[in-house]
């Protein structure tokens, strides 16, 4: 271990560096090897484009005879830029990716070969679902799933195969993915928002929900991350003493990208426009080796898929420069942690963004109405959405180094603030000519003025307003962003339909004009979902007393958030607008936990094998050095020695109290997962490694921190931290 160790540092230093030019531009490179709207208008028939357009905004049927058509121009177009096999590439709940690969090779009945690629293998395939995690919706001996090709996301080249993003779905058609729920979330959000959208532009026929993420991730150089046993297995570092330099100066962030970074940046950038991934913005992040990459919005279904690829696509380029890319929320201690934030807002088939402000009084009171309402569902359901950024990796994260705590709360800034606080002083009922003439001119009319100057942000805020999109900050950097997508474009449907409801009946039953009645509903909005608002520092302790006072939730580890998943009203939820059954709650909310158990249950066990095999073999042949130093200056310096050997003394003694301490904590720990490991419910399996069996992994840490300090460099078995995180 010691020698791996000192061999991947002088691997490391001396890296070549790969050059990359880019030659072309990006907007000719882009989308190249996607077969989207331009690829359909040379490759298919004017029947075969209809239909497939149809799909895509009507979410009608394709037919058989439509379906081979587009299959054979799918294949034509794949070959001829590469492709040998094509693939139904779907998004399992294991929270990554799945494909299984077939050639486009075929044998005729007369033994000659040719290209084959139909209908039936476009629309529908019927993958081994045995293995995947299903939580109690089929069993391990039924193998049955199905693939179904989902034509809003184009199909794709990547590694000369045609990637067909699919839904994934059981027997009897229950979601076994993250895809479904979220496909069904963006249908209800563009129903419940184009109706409302409708009091104020009837010519809105459709709503998209769009996503912006931005990725957080950490690069390593590879012979140093897989010189440790915990990286390579875990994605991050289970004990590491803090490098003397880490991120208190601020001079990574914002900084120059290193050259090495920098070319890793250009080949992954390139490839990302290829694949028709709108990739903008680079940056290096507050840690040290830290980096952030963010692309322009998209529609959220896009957005997802795109991000899913995206980190298939880093992981292979980082391999290609002898790097390792980490996704994990927390790979390093004392220094920030990775989340991915989701920009969220609804955006016209018009192209008109609904979460920002207009020209007019009226499209500001469009504005207001999808701001407040959106706040009002964060307000009702903050609890499930907490559950939606849900792990045991970002329990880590979570609540500190500019990472939002666990109470969950909206930051929408002093400006904006104060006009919801005039608009919650709007008289019941009828308005008179002056009152809305105030409203409409000096509140809601001079909201672009406020905004222009609205600068200011809360890092702290779990779900921030920045100007025209909502900023959902908890995420975190490894999760499918489905996931989150999928519980805030429901909650947001949900109030959007009852907000409709509510206008309607005052129309219909106060006799109210339609503006009186949309002021009279968002007024009570405002006051109903007060207690979410909150502008200030979210790390203090003041903060938990208020939150407990305004009785938010606070549930700071994944299985106390779980639990609202099956709770009366989240199934009630999901039912009544179509996007996941109790079956299929019921799947995910196990699934979630049995993911918990097993990534405590692996980290349990590699911590253990590096206490047991590498931190005390170390320590004890350092302690032995010392006892021998100290016998042999008792020899030469007879009673003398004692003054001479103090400081031995003192780290043989420190050393020896620091192994007590790890012994003891490390056996009570490999109790407590042998008793935890015996429950048989999910649930009550996650609550003993969270209560029972994490508590023991800090503890551990710290003896083994504490002994990184003592013991002699040379003899230490773990590349440290200042040398895993400044690139070289």
């Amino acid at each position: 271990m010691m020698e791996q160790r000192f061999r991947a540092i002088s691997e490391s230093q001396n890296r070549p560096q790969i050059p990359v030019k880019e030659q072309e531009k990006r907007s000719e490179m882009f989308a190249t090897k996607v077969f989207n709207a331009d690829r359909m208008l040379q490759f298919l028939t004017k029947d075969a484009l209809e239909s497939v357009r149809s799909a895509i905004f009507s979410g009608s049927k394709i037919d058989r005879k439509m379906a081979d058509q587009i299959a054979e121009a799918m294949k034509t177009w794949a070959i001829s830029i590469g492709a040998t096999h094509y693939t139904h590439w779907f998004q399992p709940l294991t929270g990554s990716t799945a494909e299984k690969h077939d050639a486009f090779f075929d044998l005729l009945p007369d033994g000659k070969a040719l290209e084959k690629f139909g209908g039936r293998q476009l629309v529908q395939q019927e993958p081994d679902a045995s293995s995947f995690p299903s939580g109690g919706i089929r069993n391990t001996f039924e193998a049955r799933g199905y693939t179904a090709w989902d034509p809003t996301s184009p199909a794709f080249v990547y590694d000369s195969t045609l990637c067909i993003p699919t839904i994934f779905v059981s027997y009897t058609g229950e979601a076994l993915d993250n895809k479904a729920p979220l496909l069904r979330a963006l249908s209800a959000i563009d129903e419940a928002a184009t109706a409302v959208a409708k009091y104020f532009d009837k010519n809105v026929s459709k709503v998209n929900a769009t996503l912006g993420w931005e990725q957080e991730y950490f690069l390593l150089d590879k012979a140093l991350a897989d010189s440790r046993i915990d990286i390579t297995l875990t994605g991050r570092t289970l004990i590491g003493r803090s490098a003397a330099k880490g991120q208190q100066l601020g001079d990574h962030y914002f900084g120059v990208i290193p050259s090495r970074a920098l070319g890793f940046m250009k080949d992954l950038e390139r490839e990302c426009i290829q694949l028709g991934i709108p990739v903008k913005t680079r940056h290096n992040e507050v840690a040290p080796n830290q980096f952030e990459l963010a692309p322009v919005f998209e529609e959220a279904n896009l957005a997802v898929d795109h991000n899913q690829l995206l980190m298939d696509i880093m992981n292979k380029m980082a391999d290609k420069h002898n790097f390792r890319v980490l996704f994990h929320e927390k790979p390093f201690a004392g220094i920030n942690g990775s989340g991915k934030h989701n920009n969220w807002s609804l955006a016209t088939d018009s192209g008109v963004n609904l979460l920002s402000p207009g020209s007019t009084p009226m499209k500001n009171l469009q504005f207001l109405t999808f701001f407040i309402t959106t706040i009002k569902a964060v307000d009702t359901y903050e609890e499930l959405i907490g559950a939606a950024i849900a792990s045991a990796s970002n329990d880590e994260r979570l609540g500190e180094y500019e990472a939002p705590p666990a109470i969950f709360s909206v930051f929408v800034g002093s400006q904006l603030s104060h006009v919801l606080d005039e608009l919650e002083g709007v008289s019941k009922g009828k308005l008179s000519p002056e009152e809305k003439t105030e409203l409409k001119l000096n509140v809601v009319g001079k909201i672009p003025e406020i905004l222009l100057d609205n600068t200011d942000r809360n890092r702290t805020s779990p779900f921030a307003f920045t100007g025209n999109k909502f900023e959902m900050r908890g995420v975190g950097a490894k999760t499918n962003c489905a996931k989150p997508m999928t519980i805030l474009n429901t909650i947001v449907a949900k109030q959007l339909r009852d907000f409709k409801k509510e206008v309607d009946g005052l129309i219909d039953k106060k006799n109210l004009k339609k503006d009186e009645a949309i002021f009279n509903v968002l007024r009570e909005y405002i006051k109903t979902s007060k207690r979410i608002r909150f502008d200030g520092d979210g790390y203090g302790d003041t903060w938990q007393k208020e939150a407990r006072r305004r009785k938010l939730s606070h549930n700071a580890n994944t299985p106390n958030a779980l639990k609202i998943m099956t709770s009366k009203e989240s199934l009630a939820l999901f039912k009544d607008l179509g996007v996941m059954s109790e079956k299929e709650l019921t799947a995910r909310q196990d699934v979630e936990f049995e993911a918990y158990v097993r990534h405590l249950q692996i980290e349990g066990r590699v911590l253990g094998e590096l206490v047991y095999n590498h931190i005390i073999p170390a320590a004890i042949e350092y302690q032995n050095t010392l006892i021998k130093n100290v016998l042999g200056l008792k020899d030469i310096y007879g009673a003398a020695h004692k003054s001479l050997s103090d400081g031995q003394s003192g780290i043989i003694e420190k050393i020896a109290e620091s192994l007590v301490s790890l012994k003891k904590n490390s056996d009570a720990m490999v109790d407590a997962r042998i008793k935890a490991n015996k429950i048989k419910e999910n649930q009550k399996k996650a609550i003993a490694y969270c209560d029972n069996v994490k508590p023991y992994f800090d503890n551990i840490r710290i003896q083994c921190d504490i002994l990184e300090q003592l013991v002699d460099d040379r003899i230490w078995p773990l590349t440290k931290y200042r040398e895993l995180l400044f690139i070289r």
